[in-house]
């Protein structure tokens, strides 16, 4: 199989949708998703910034780790709202340009970022990357919310010392901005045996029955924050 030119075998496909490519087919299959607020509560103020891992693509709405969300904070009766203004195809300079309305709007106490893998399947300069995560969760810091940063993987086909730049990129921000950390979304889902199941048809994007795994592994790190 063929990604963008570069000949990858099943598995470390799946490990490219779930870090760059799953965040997004190309621009022209881009879902333009509004910002959506999934929980009535008041209280903390969580805004996820995402693509399409976060953005439900390819999902029933209610099927997708950010509304499992909103039902666990329910489930343990944390008072918050969940707002979701993920969009698919996105990238960190679109997140970018997007944020400043985006606080201003909504306000929140927390925001996550989940950007970046789209950037490396565009194959646009890291340090640009780096800037726009460090920049994104400065001006949330500043607007009084705390950050939670989602990391991404990218195959080792990508060359190891991309792949390994990448990885490092999110804990790098993460540390210089002491914002909290996701290692990587889609651990236990793109990195198993079972990968091929827990993926949508396409490949790419992850099946509803990976979402509750996705929510596992951003619940202890978001739950810190709360």
């Amino acid at each position: 199989m063929k990604v963008l030119g570069l000949k990858v075998d099943r598995r470390h496909f799946i490990a490219v949708g779930a870090a760059a490519a799953l965040l997004g087919l190309p621009l022209a299959h881009a879902q333009q998703q509004q910002p959506v607020p999934v929980s009535s509560k008041r209280g903390a103020v969580v805004l996820v910034v995402g693509d399409s891992l976060s953005a439900e693509y390819g999902l029933k709405r209610g099927e997708g780790w950010v509304p499992l969300l909103e039902k666990r904070i329910a489930d343990q009766r944390i008072a918050a709202t969940v707002i979701n203004a993920s969009i698919s195809g996105d990238t960190s300079s679109g997140g970018r340009s997007r944020l400043p309305a985006l606080l201003a709007q909504h306000k929140p106490s927390h925001v996550i970022l989940e950007l970046g893998g789209n950037d490396a399947l565009r194959g646009l300069p890291l340090k640009s990357t780096e800037d726009n995560l460090t920049q994104m969760t400065r001006a949330a810091q500043a607007a009084g919310a705390k950050v939670l940063l989602v990391g991404m993987q990218v195959p080792p086909n990508y060359g190891a010392d991309y792949t390994r730049k990448f990885e490092e990129m999110f804990s790098a921000v993460a540390s210089n901005t002491q914002a909290g950390l996701v290692p990587f979304l889609l651990k236990g889902v793109a990195d198993v045996p079972e990968a091929p199941a827990l993926f949508q048809t396409d490949r790419i994007h992850p099946a509803a029955v990976a979402q509750p795994r996705m929510l596992d592994n951003v619940w202890p790190e978001l739950k810190k924050l709360l």
